[in-house]
């Protein structure tokens, strides 16, 4: 299918394609938008189709829908989840809320609808530190990634972290040893590290930031090699946006990102796909930190 009658398709199905920076570069190719979490929740809040076809996991379809409660948001594979979204408990939540006083729930975006309901506010990767550090809250409560709350907590010792152990399985898995190796191999690479990467990673990286981050870091650079501790997904734009440089990832892919296929993103545009639905009640709860985001973000 070419790009005109890509295009034929999406204004019958009245759909916009939004695409993580994870999923495959064949998917990339497709879609009207391509960015990290917290781009693509502002597009998603933004958009006027009545369609969101979303190339990412569940917890982003969640996001859109949430955003949009009247729109229709369709997932092209609705296996694609993401592990660490599970990986706090509610009654956790509660329970922290009633020994703590004055505690605030920052919520990672990358969480299902049921945790953000029971949160604050919402962050990425992003604006994780802007936003953490415009609450008049000292005690705060990270949820679900402990990598990232890490990373913003020695940012700003003003403040108490709590957390209740969550992780990427994707980012975790990477070892100081595999960037010491890739290193002594490429001795001019500067090292990229996203923030859910294990704290000995990111000691040893020379820049440290979301997706997009990751992205304009190497565009800018003068510097001709890199080693990538990020989803390899990203490289699709890396290569499009760098001409010239060479990436070097120790970061394994994402199998549930890697479940979108083009035959399924037609497929949405053909009216088929998994249908995100919540009830009007869980879409409210979990709207307000994700609208909170929003706001501060600015």
């Amino acid at each position: 299918m070419d790009a005109r009658e890509l295009q034929e398709l999406k204004e019958r199905a009245d759909a916009v394609v939004l695409a993580h920076y994870y999923v495959d570069g064949t998917v990339q190719a497709m879609a009207d938008c391509v960015g990290d979490s917290y781009y693509l929740a502002k597009v998603a809040a933004q958009s006027e189709k009545s369609t969101i076809v979303f190339c990412g996991v569940r917890f982003m379809g969640e996001s859109a829908k949430i955003l949009n409660p009247s729109r229709r948001v369709l997932l092209p594979d609705g296996r694609a989840d993401c592990p660490m979204a599970h990986m706090a408990k509610t009654e956790d939540v509660r329970r922290l809320r009633a020994e703590i006083p004055g505690l605030a729930v920052v919520c990672y975006i990358n969480s299902t609808a049921a945790l953000k309901a029971e949160s604050d506010v919402c962050v990425t990767s992003s604006n994780a530190l802007k936003i953490v550090s415009a609450l008049p809250n000292k005690d705060i409560l990270f949820i679900p990634d402990d990598s990232l709350g890490h990373y913003i907590a020695a940012r700003l010792p003003e403040k108490r972290f709590h957390y209740l152990g969550g992780h990427c399985p994707v980012h975790a898995v990477v070892l100081a040893q595999d960037v010491e190796s890739e290193k002594l191999a490429h001795p001019a690479a500067k090292v990229l590290t996203h923030p859910e990467c294990r704290g000995e990673v990111r000691a040893l990286s020379d820049f440290v930031g979301s997706t997009a981050e990751i992205i304009s870091f190497a565009e800018k650079s003068d510097s001709k090699e890199f080693i990538l501790c990020t989803e390899p997904g990203v490289l699709y734009e890396l290569s499009r946006r760098c001409t010239g440089k060479v990436f070097y990832p120790v970061t394994p892919v994402c199998a549930d990102m890697k479940f979108i296929t083009p035959e399924e993103v037609l497929a949405c545009l053909r009216g088929e796909g998994f249908e995100v639905t919540m009830s009007a009640e869980e879409m409210d709860a979990a709207r307000r930190p994700l609208e909170r985001m929003l706001e501060l973000a600015k």
